[in-house]
């Protein structure tokens, strides 16, 4: 078969594009079937399988790999990109018909051996697919905790965290990473957790905020909880969670308000003017 594919390569790249795209192959899938069969014809001249995972075909399952990772940036289906994979065996039977119809016991093995082939890459491409939907998720995943969970610095030295949602461990733990991160930035002495966009309040959240109140202390700053509604008040003294060494505030400004003071700034309201 490797003489075969030699001989037509530019034969059944175009026809590979075609059964994939239609009469109208746009360059796009010329370009990716150029890819898969340049690597793929030196890999079946070392006479190895595929699935045994031989040197010579790591540059197929790379551009199998790169393929899967184009198309998902694309947000083309692992489905249509399986499919690409497996219309290459329209133009390899159409070429070992033509080479081999004088014999059919050669032409049944040699498509056989091509079926498997082209099944094994298709399966090959559809993991690498998945692996590249998840590692893009994860990523967008950890752009948006960044996002949900900004460091807001209201005045000099004293900076913000408006918790938004459902704390977790790995929430937590970036959020704590990113404060410490801009405490040591900006020298603040003071940091404020607003957990006023926090649903609820269960044990797990408040050990949670106490860890990151004890590493902010740890960096030599202060730390003021806000935002603790009458509903989580009563749930953390129904739960017998024990808060009473961190500074707490029912609301945002409140918390403010204590963090100027202790900075030792104070306001005097003046008459409106008009």
């Amino acid at each position: 078969m490797a003489l075969l594919l030699q001989r037509e390569q530019s034969a059944i790249q175009q026809g590979w594009a075609a059964a994939a795209g239609g009469a109208n192959a746009s360059p796009k899938a010329q370009a990716e079937a150029s890819s898969v069969l340049s690597a793929l014809l030196p890999a079946i001249q070392s006479d190895t399988s595929f699935v045994a995972g031989s040197g010579a075909w790591q540059p197929v399952k790379a551009a199998l790999e790169q393929l899967s990772a184009s198309r998902a940036a694309q947000g083309i289906t692992a489905g249509n990109t399986s499919a690409f994979v497996l219309a290459l065996k329209q133009p390899i039977f159409a070429a070992l018909q033509k080479e081999l119809q004088s014999d059919t016991q050669a032409m049944v093995q040699a498509i056989s051996e091509v079926t498997g082939l082209v099944d094994a890459m298709a399966q090959w491409t559809v993991d690498a697919y998945q692996r590249t939907r998840e590692q893009l998720i994860a990523r967008q995943q950890e752009e948006l905790l960044e996002l949900s969970t900004p460091v807001i610095k209201l005045w000099d030295g004293i900076l913000a965290v408006p918790m938004i949602g459902t704390l977790d461990s790995n929430r937590t733990q970036l959020v704590m990473e990113t404060l410490l991160q801009r405490i040591v930035e900006t020298e603040a002495e003071l940091a404020i957790i607003d957990i006023t966009g926090v649903p609820t309040v269960d044990t797990l959240v408040a050990q949670h905020l106490l860890k990151t109140v004890t590493a902010i202390r740890l960096m030599g700053a202060d730390c003021i909880i806000s935002g603790i509604r009458p509903q989580i008040a009563q749930t953390i003294v129904h739960l017998g969670i024990d808060l009473q060494s961190v500074t707490s505030k029912a609301t945002l400004a409140d918390a403010l308000a204590l963090a100027m003071k202790r900075r030792g700034y104070t306001f005097t309201k003046t008459a409106r003017q008009v």
